[in-house]
Order: C-alpha cells, then structure tokens, then sequence
C-alpha cells in the first residue's frame, strides 16, 4: 500500500501535468496573479514604509514615543508647569526594557537678536548624549564643534542663522520669561550651525545644553519634559503602563497617539484607501485564478465521468484539483514576490522623494517628504497566504461540481 506521502506526490505530479495541457491558459492565469501580487507587495510596502517613516520621524525629532512631564504643561506649554529632574526616576524608566533612550529637556519660546534683526523662536535645552541618541543632533552640526566633542556655546539653526546674518563665533541675543516669571536675558556665542530637512526647524530652532538653558531660565534642576525613544512601537502600550506605574502623581506620561492625534488620523485615513485598492487587487487575483479553474472543470467534465467510472475516487479527484488551483495561485504570487523583492529594496535604500503639494502635506506635519519603502519580511509572507487561501476558495468549485457529478451524464453530455 502506498504511503500518504506517495499519495500526495502523485497527486502534485498529476496537477502539474494538467494545468500544462493548456499552456496558455494557465500562463495567462498566472499573469493575472503575478501583475496583482506585484502591485499588491508593491503598495503594501510603499504605506507601511511612509507611516514607518512618519511614526519614527514625529517622535524621533519631537516628542518621543512617550514623554513625562508636569500635570497641566502639555495644555499650556508653561515653563510654571515644568518638573524637577528625578535623576532615580531617570534611570529607573532608562533601564526598562524597549527604552532606546530617555532624553531630558528645558522647552520654552524666546526672541533671538542680533542687531537690528529679532525673531520668537524655540529655544530648547539638551542633554548632548541622550539627545544624540534620539535625534542624533550631532550629525545635525554642519558647521561648528559638536557637543559630543566638546563644543561650547549654542547651536542655531541654518535658515535662523541666514535670518540673523550670524555664524560660527559669532553672538546672539536671547531674551523671554524664565520659571516663575523672571526675566531671561543673556548674550550667548554660537558655537555651531545645525541643519534640518524640516523648514519650520530649520529655520527657528535654537539649542542650548541644559544646565545653560536652566541657568539662563531661572529653573535650575528643572526640566519641561522627559522624551522617551523606543525600539518598537509595538512596545508603546506595554512600557507606558509599566512607567505609569513608576512615576508621581504630580506627573502625566502621555503616548505620542495621544500627543498627535492628528498624525494618528493621517495614518488611519492613509490605511483606509490603501485596504480599497489591495481589496480590488485581491478581487482581481480571484477572478483570475477562478476563471481559470472553471474553465478547466468545464472542459474536463467528461474526463471526470470516466474517471469516476473506471473506479477513481472522487475525493482523490477533489485532491487534485485543489492542488491545481493552489499552484496557480502559488507560481503567480512567488513570481510577483519575487519581482518585488528589488524593487521594494531598491526603494527602501533609495527613498521616492515628493514635491509639490504633497510635499507641502508633509512638511506641514514636519516631515521630510520622502517616502521609503518597507521590507518587513511580512508584508512579503502575507501576500502569499492571501494568494493561498484565494486559490483554496477557488477550489470549492470543482469540489462541489464533482460531489454531484453523475458519471453516466457527464459522459453524455460531453458527446452532445
């Protein structure tokens, strides 16, 4: 008696001879899956790359994906509602597991001058190795000593600095509200010139180390905010519960979905349009390998009369049709998966760069526009079960034609 591994074997060696009875057809039925797949891996890879890439870019330059600070200072931004620096705090949310990085910072707005020539801008105060950890400033500095290799003094922005008519050794003048009310003005020296893709930084940010930035805002040991870096979003929900759990009363630790709920809705609207168009290319995939399976159930019926009535069974006969369909679906989806393999790849490494009004989408959120493609070994796998389970629904037809086919009838009805 033959073992079932036997079985399946000749089961698999008689499918594949059946669908190349008719080349074309079973060409042209691959096609449909291979253009379909294609695209579908295409376009998948295209969106989980960008909102990767948004994702990572929000909270890699601002807030983090989890940020600590005062009750009451996200909704009014007020040096009043800062927090002193809990260094065992620090330490105890830095060694939980999935944090990259806990950057402390002072935030507040100011008036830069220099000479004749004022604008309101940013001024945030850093810790140089934690904040090079998140946003990775040091390879910001285009001009000047970075911090890292102990330069002194602030860093400005590139399109700041144009405004200003400033550069490298040249100084500025910071004046604003410090903690409390005080007064906060000093002249301070540039020591670098950073440069950002983002316009809206690019053009206003002004950099201090932290002691500095709390010396000069009366608000020593304090700080706005603790930004907190993950290496996983997926880890968000999961670490801001363990670091509720840690910290005071008198503290709010808030997700970036909660800090930018607008990001979140671009994302949720992006993903709604994105599953419209991988719908109908599934659609097309299923009438693609559908179609061709009726046609060959229709063509074969007299085949299987006789076949039915030699004494095969019919369910070894189901056997090999479901195998026939899963390998047109299957030579399409690994052909398509196999074309998109460089191409996502090519795009992952070379990102798609934007102009025009989309570009201007983007910035307005303050991303680069560009659009990187993901390679997530997922985005592949997924598009091959899908093909998987389309060519086992397509299968259902010749399974429920042979169940009722009478083997006397289909014989006539072939002559006719």
């Amino acid at each position: 008696m033959p073992n079932g591994r036997t079985v399946l074997a000749m089961f698999v060696r008689l499918a594949w001879r059946n669908l190349w009875r008719n080349k074309k057809r079973t060409l042209i039925a691959g096609g449909s899956v291979f253009f379909a797949v294609f695209l579908a891996v295409a376009m998948y890879s295209m969106q989980t790359g960008q909102h990767d890439f948004m994702i990572e870019s929000a909270v890699g330059m601002t807030t983090g994906h989890l940020q600590i600070h005062g009750k009451e200072y996200w909704e009014k931004r007020s040096l009043d509602q800062s927090m002193v620096l809990d260094t065992a705090l620090l330490r105890r949310v830095a060694s939980l597991p999935h944090v990259a990085a806990a950057v402390p910072r002072l935030e507040t707005v100011a008036l830069i001058s220099r000479g004749t020539v004022t604008k309101v801008c940013p001024v945030i105060g850093i810790d140089p190795p934690s904040e090079n950890a998140m946003t990775g400033i040091d390879r910001r500095v285009v001009r000047g000593v970075r911090y890292s290799a102990g330069g002194e003094g602030t860093l400005v922005a590139e399109g700041l600095a144009r405004t200003l008519g400033v550069d490298v050794g040249d100084s500025i003048v910071i004046y604003g509200q410090g903690y409390q009310g005080v007064t906060a003005a000093q002249v301070i020296r540039i020591g670098g010139i950073l440069h950002f893709a983002i316009p809206d930084l690019n053009n206003s940010l002004v950099s201090l180390r932290l002691p500095d930035a709390q010396d000069l805002l009366s608000a020593p040991g304090r700080i706005t905010a603790l930004a907190i870096l993950l290496d996983s979003d997926g880890a968000l929900d999961e670490t801001a519960d363990a670091i509720r759990a840690m910290a005071d009363s008198e503290l709010e630790v808030m997700t970036w979905r909660e800090m930018m709920p607008e990001l979140l809705q671009a994302i949720a609207a992006d993903n709604g349009a994105t599953v419209i168009m991988l719908l109908i290319l599934y659609v097309v995939i299923g009438f693609g390998v559908f179609g061709t399976v009726m046609m060959m159930t229709a063509e074969r019926t007299r085949e299987f009369g006789v076949s039915i009535a030699l004494g095969m069974k019919r369910r070894h006969m189901m056997a090999v049709t479901v195998i026939e369909s899963m390998i047109i679906g299957m030579l399409g989806a690994c052909a398509g998966i196999i074309t998109s393999v460089p191409v996502t790849f090519y795009f992952h490494r070379f990102p798609i760069r934007l102009g025009g009004d989309y570009a201007k989408a983007m910035l307005a959120y303050g991303l680069e526009p560009i659009i990187p493609f993901s390679v997530e070994p997922m985005i592949f796998i997924g598009q091959g079960l899908v093909v998987l389970a389309i060519g086992a629904i397509s299968a259902l037809y010749p399974v429920l034609v042979l169940r009722r086919l009478e083997p006397v009838g289909a014989m006539r009805g072939a002559r006719r």
